[in-house]
């Protein structure tokens, strides 16, 4: 394992040392990825078909953590679902969409974490989010498979603002180990980021409360 990581019992990689400082997610950092077609209403519409696709009907409420530019909060309220965001960026939300506080207070039919989870410093809150289905999408790090040195290499390794890494296997076990089941998985992303070394990028990953 590289120097500064740490590979947990339940297969995630966390980064255990901080080699500058931890990203400062601001107006900035969110416009910086404004550009590359990954958080587009293209993108949010594929996001929004599959957990339709996924669960089997449109979700009553949504609440995007870190829903960076808004789009996908933009689509689902068009799309008839009341929606919620949360983003310590200071990015407001979009017109008739609520910002919330406490992502674990109130109850939801659906909370995604796009391209979010793993930037947390903490990510034990998870079991107590209140909810019926939780959305996770990441990076899917192949690092069980593939080693130290893809790992080294690896496009999505940025120490200090992924602070943690899982490949399916892992990512199920944490999310079951936290009282959520999984309903399935996809890397239905990849039509718009593509793979990676020739690897799936993006996994996106649904599950329901047990």
């Amino acid at each position: 394992m590289l120097e500064g990581y740490e590979k947990l019992p339940n297969g995630i990689i966390k980064q255990k040392k901080i080699f500058k400082e931890i990203m400062h997610y601001d107006n900035d950092y969110i416009k910086m990825y404004e550009g590359y077609g990954e958080s587009g209403i293209r993108m949010s519409y594929l996001r929004l078909g599959n957990i339709i696709g996924t669960i089997g009907r449109i979700p009553v409420t949504i609440l995007d953590v870190g829903y960076g530019s808004g789009d996908f909060l933009t689509v689902c309220n068009a799309s008839g679902v009341m929606s919620f965001g949360n983003d310590i960026s200071g990015y407001p939300v979009p017109p008739n969409v609520d910002f919330v506080e406490d992502i674990t207070k109130d109850f939801y039919d659906v909370i995604t974490f796009f391209d979010c989870l793993e930037h947390f410093e903490d990510i034990s809150f998870v079991k107590n989010l209140n909810c019926n289905y939780i959305v996770v999408s990441l990076p899917e790090c192949h690092y069980r498979i593939q080693g130290d040195e893809w790992f080294k290499n690896w496009k999505h390794r940025k120490p200090d603002e992924h602070l943690w890494h899982f490949d399916r296997i892992a990512l199920n076990d944490f999310m079951l180990e936290n009282g959520f089941g999984l309903v399935g998985d996809s890397n239905v992303e990849d039509v718009i980021r593509h793979p990676v070394d020739d690897l799936p990028n993006i996994l996106t990953s649904i599950y329901q409360k047990k």
